[in-house]
């Protein structure tokens, strides 16, 4: 049974999430201009469920995706016609206004069997505007026919059978458009996360064939000034990759987004980019700032060789909304991801 104190903390939890659902309907009003229906972009050919992409509309994938519940995604983007983003190595690519970054969220019916059905839970437009990047969810209904727009977000419980054919079950949540900003924030500004050289160089299958994202985009004019320096990460998931490399892709696009210098955890002074792997502000005993109960009473983010003395993997492993870490966007924890910065934890001296 719920303890007084358990019973504290849910009504308190749902009075802090009443709190931002009441506040993205104050704050935000979609207009005309954002479809009530997300057919109504034009973004998929016959079937929006079908998710066939239209023309204009190009499909990409993530070497290292963000983990998100379990939940597969599938990756669009569209760019204004006879417009190109210019290449860079670095950094998340400077799409141009107009750009439309659309994923779907997705559960198969039984991860043995991929093709043999599946539960769309959401499809999220990242919409270039000229005031900046604005974040829609649309929400599919119950039959599987139509997404709609819903900036207050939601919840839904799905069922579905693993890799392994166990039943699982999971309370998934569709972020509101200003939970949105906990992600994609970088100085107080909306942007992407994911499409960037070091993710998108890798061999995607095309109606045409295999072929790699990157030549594939330049070759069709959706990219300029491609060069030889043609950076990548591996599959974290990838367990023949080195362990140090994996490790820099997992905590790049999980963690980094928010640990930044110029994102929403910048105060922690924790960063966990791949250019900061190794030094102190990566974790390697540091301190934190104010974790408080995330702490879990220990004392360094990452302690060489003792990973139950680090803070950082004490709050991957929890799902407590205090403590865990990344704080939005699961539910469950990631134990491929856990078993990941554990084994590297131990690797170092």
């Amino acid at each position: 049974m719920c303890s007084g104190v358990c019973q504290i903390e849910s009504i308190l939890g749902m009075r802090y999430w009443g709190f931002f659902v009441l506040l993205a309907l104050m704050s935000y009003q979609p207009g005309p201009k954002f479809p009530a229906k997300l057919s109504d972009y034009g973004f998929f050919e016959g079937k929006p469920q079908d998710q066939k992409p239209a023309n204009g509309v190009t499909p990409y994938e993530l070497v290292s995706p963000l983990f998100s519940d379990y939940a597969s995604k599938l990756r669009f983007i569209q760019m204004p016609s006879g417009q190109s983003v210019n290449y860079n190595p670095d950094s998340v690519f400077q799409f141009p206004v107009g750009t439309r970054i659309v994923k779907t969220f997705y559960y198969p019916t039984d991860e043995r069997h991929p093709n043999e059905g599946r539960r769309l839970m959401e499809t999220r437009v990242l919409s270039h505007e000229p005031t900046g990047w604005v974040a829609l969810p649309y929400i599919w209904n119950e039959e599987q026919t139509e997404a709609y727009l819903e900036v207050a977000g939601g919840t839904s419980l799905v069922e579905y059978k693993d890799a392994k054919g166990k039943k699982q079950q999971v309370n998934y949540v569709v972020p509101n458009v200003n939970q949105c900003k906990g992600c994609h924030e970088r100085d107080g500004e909306m942007t992407p996360i994911g499409p960037s050289a070091r993710q998108m160089n890798s061999t995607m299958t095309y109606a045409h064939g295999a072929d790699n994202q990157l030549e594939y985009w330049s070759r069709t004019n959706q990219m300029k000034s491609l060069n030889g320096n043609r950076p990548a990460f591996v599959s974290y998931l990838d367990e023949s990759a080195s362990l140090n490399e994996r490790v820099k892709a997992y905590l790049d696009i999980n963690c980094a987004h928010c640990h930044n210098p110029k994102g929403p955890a910048k105060s922690s002074g924790l960063f966990l980019g791949h250019t900061y792997y190794g030094s102190t502000a990566y974790g390697i005993m540091k301190s934190p700032v104010a974790a408080g109960r995330g702490s879990g009473g220990l004392n360094y983010d990452i302690v060489p060789g003792k990973p139950s003395e680090s803070i950082l993997l004490y709050r991957m492993d929890s799902h407590d909304p205090g403590i865990m870490m990344p704080e939005l966007g699961r539910s469950k924890i990631h134990q491929e991801g856990v078993a990941l910065i554990k084994a590297w934890i131990k690797s170092i001296h």
